[in-house]
């Protein structure tokens, strides 16, 4: 099966089921289908939130929201929402006043979007919506940001009031931040918003400049999703990003963008060891990026290779932010697939997953090596996937 017919024939499981869960909740037909891609990091982590470069791609796993209008017999305007992924669990809440957060991770980054669409000077309308999809979750793949992107366009569309790619993303990013609680920088939601097929996208997150990156044709981007998962608002993220405001702080800069290799050594004075290596990750991290993007629309798998493994230990060593699970994984595979490829871990940290950027022949390859000779001895088994370069979020046709 060709990957665009198999990607096609995903989608429309996927839809199905929304469309089956909707009547099942609420004893209707849903009117309108939207959805918005998970993301898969390919350098340039930890880089968003201090306004460095990014280089991620979206993926052919996505979110599906079903959205019909309100139930005529509801007296108050609100918007109900039943979570297909989490056992069907539902949340309701007023349009009318404050939205509030609520006690659920899911259900806040509706609210949130809600909140911030509102305070954009959308007219939301009472709606109930259905959402499902198969982007692993606490995978390092970005399902929050697709629920928020997904979300802030279904509601949006539905006002009448559709909102602009990147205001999509601007939008569910502070709802990810302000209610779900995770501090996190732009890239997640602007990749599930704004991607292209067939290509990666590199943005500039001090100035939102971005562009697409064709991705050579000798390449594949295989995911090896470790099976550990975390919830970053429970983990060190939140902590590495004060750790990166007090190296911005030490230097005098709004963020650690501007921060050069030698500025770094020149100003590091009294800063301590750990915010040090800090802002050293950060600077050598968004040194990576603009180099990776050009290797990868030149199918050069050496560079990769040697990137791809200098921002890995920079992310193990400086940031601290790997596990061993992860560097045992990364390792093998490395060894593995030689210059064929790089490696690296991918995500937030603190579990998730590892993304390879390999010739087409090292599929296998990378296969054997996780079900041999990782999982074997792993506490919880890897699995591998093969991803096709997805477009952004957009309202559906679905029959």
């Amino acid at each position: 099966m060709s990957g665009s017919l198999a990607v096609s024939l995903r989608r429309q499981q996927l839809i199905a089921r929304v469309r089956e869960g909707f009547r099942m909740a609420y004893g209707v037909d849903p009117t309108r289908f939207y959805a918005a891609p998970g993301r898969v990091n390919l350098i340039g982590d930890h880089t968003d939130y201090n306004a460095g470069l990014v280089l991620p791609c979206a993926i052919d796993r996505e979110t599906i929201i079903a959205v019909g209008p309100a139930d005529e017999s509801d007296k108050t305007p609100r918007i109900h929402t039943v979570a297909l992924d989490m056992g069907s669990v539902r949340d309701a809440f007023s349009i009318e006043g404050e939205i509030e957060r609520a006690g659920n991770n899911w259900q806040n980054h509706i609210r949130g979007v809600a909140h911030f669409l509102r305070s954009r000077g959308v007219a939301l309308r009472p709606a109930r919506l259905a959402i499902g999809g198969d982007i692993p979750m606490g995978a390092g793949l970005s399902s929050s940001a697709a629920l928020g992107v997904g979300t802030a366009l279904a509601l949006s569309d539905l006002a009448g009031q559709p909102l602009d790619p990147p205001d999509l993303a601007s939008v569910a990013q502070k709802a990810e931040s302000a209610f779900a609680g995770v501090a996190c920088g732009i890239m997640d939601q602007m990749a599930s918003a704004c991607s292209m097929v067939g290509h990666a996208f590199l943005l500039d997150c001090r100035s939102l400049e971005h562009m697409p990156i064709p991705i050579s044709d000798q390449l594949s981007i295989i995911v090896i999703d470790s099976g550990i998962r975390r919830q970053l608002e429970e983990t060190g993220y939140n902590e590495r990003r004060e750790e990166c405001e007090k190296a911005a702080e030490h230097y005098g800069l709004a963020s650690l963008r501007p921060l050069t290799p030698a500025l770094l050594e020149e100003g590091r004075g009294d800063l301590s060891d750990v915010i040090y290596r800090r802002a050293r990750h950060v600077v050598s991290e968004t040194a990576r990026v603009e180099p990776t993007a050009v290797a990868l629309v030149k199918g050069q798998t050496a560079e990769l290779a040697q990137l791809m493994r200098a921002s890995h230990h920079s992310l193990r060593d400086d940031f601290e932010v790997s596990i061993d699970p992860i560097d045992r994984l990364v390792s093998l595979i490395g060894t593995a697939i030689g210059d064929n490829g790089g490696v690296r871990m991918t995500g937030g940290g603190f579990g998730g997953s590892v993304v390879v950027l390999a010739k087409h022949e090292m599929i296998d390859i990378v296969t054997q090596v996780v079900e041999t000779r990782y999982n074997p001895d792993a506490e919880i088994p890897a699995s591998v996937q093969v991803y096709e370069a997805h477009a952004g979020a957009a309202q559906l046709t679905a029959g």
